[in-house]
């Protein structure tokens, strides 16, 4: 493993101008999986959804990330919290799926816990040593940003903060977009392999010919902003496409013509166009299988029911397109002849270089920890 690492410091130390891929043993090699679990992903700020998921209280989800199963609640004074999916008695998960509840009541043996995470009952605990205060769930480190739910694992990690991607979604009023549709799927894929696919405008017109081809075409991707731990690039329309809907009201012209792609490093990805948002969050199981949440939100009133089921249809399809692709590229990845090879340049695989420095940065600060 730590010739990977190695690998990874040289390629990252390359000439912009002359940038490489990593070999195919970075994204199939369990090894590399378990050192990436214990570090990058373990200090990194995940995506759980959109805030609107959880409008009322008591409305909650669960999901797992890594090795921690999490329940998202929002309690009686309106606050979401990512609270241990794990009863303080002898483990048992609280709740699975999403629904609404006044109280989380264990199947097991009954210990009942509010939606703030504090133990109201356990039946017959009778002994010296048990205090109901103590065995409150423990609470994930939280952000709420641009109507997304953000959680870290670590609790000393770093603030959640991106000036530069504030800057470039204020105009499209992101926060207020509202979720239209949310769901869940399992890929036979290294995790990196989608951030990576995702945020490249290279492939676009040759695995989308019929689905994003004649709106984002692969000629006119252009990079973005990025910086330390985030990534963006402009999948711009033809001039002579149809709008897609107008949008928040302070948009030019060329954020109207255009999806601007971001990625928040390590696990989110993101296409913001004028009247739709979707993010797609990343939950990975192991070097060759990740569970993706993928939603879908719509700018106010800006699409009828008709268009916005068109758009799920489609992203549906360009999800297909990319899985098919992601998993067959995976077999292949464990050839020894699945070398490093070169990338394309800025306005194509870019965010790729950007992806890659940010992951030989991680690596580097851990080693010197």
């Amino acid at each position: 493993m730590n010739h990977l690492r190695d690998t990874l410091q040289e390629l990252a130390a390359l000439p912009a101008d002359r940038p490489m891929g990593m070999p195919g043993a970075y994204y199939t090699s369990q090894a590399q999986f378990e050192h990436e679990a214990r570090t990058v992903l373990r200090r990194g700020w995940h995506c759980l959804g959109r805030q609107d998921e959880i409008p009322e209280p008591g409305d909650f989800f669960t999901i797992q990330l890594l090795n921690e199963p999490i329940l998202v609640v929002r309690g009686d004074d309106g606050t979401i919290r990512a609270l241990a999916n794990v009863c303080r008695h002898r483990g048992m998960p609280l709740a699975e799926g999403t629904g609404n509840t006044k109280r989380f009541i264990c199947s097991y043996h009954a210990w009942m816990y509010g939606r703030d995470g504090a133990l109201l009952r356990a039946p017959r605990m009778e002994n010296a040593g048990f205090d109901a205060k103590a065995c409150r769930l423990p609470e994930h480190n939280t952000c709420l940003w641009n109507g997304f739910i953000y959680v870290n694992l670590d609790p000393t990690a770093a603030a959640f903060a991106y000036p530069e991607l504030d800057a470039m979604l204020a105009p499209y009023e992101t926060a207020d977009f509202h979720l239209v549709h949310t769901a869940e799927e399992d890929w036979r894929t290294n995790w990196k392999c989608l951030v990576e696919n995702f945020m490249e405008g290279y492939h676009l017109s040759v695995v989308h010919p019929q689905t994003l081809h004649g709106y984002t075409p692969t000629g006119l991707a252009r990079k973005l902003v990025g910086g330390d731990g985030f990534t963006s690039y402009a999948a711009n329309y033809p001039g002579d496409i149809a709008s897609r809907g107008d949008g928040a009201p302070g948009l030019t012209d060329d954020e109207r013509k255009r999806s601007s792609l971001f990625s928040i490093f390590p696990t989110q990805v993101a296409s913001q166009a004028a009247s739709l948002l979707v993010s797609l969050s990343i939950f990975p199981v192991h070097a060759g299988l990740i569970r993706v949440k993928w939603t879908m939100s719509t700018y106010k009133e800006n699409l009828d029911h008709e268009t916005l089921q068109g758009r799920i249809k489609l992203w549906q399809e360009v999800n297909r397109e990319d899985r098919e692709k992601l998993e067959r590229m995976q077999v292949a990845l464990a050839s020894d002849h699945a070398a490093a090879g070169p990338l394309a340049g800025e306005d194509y695989e870019g965010t790729i270089r950007d992806f890659q420095t940010w992951l030989a940065g991680q690596d580097q600060g851990q080693a010197s920890a």
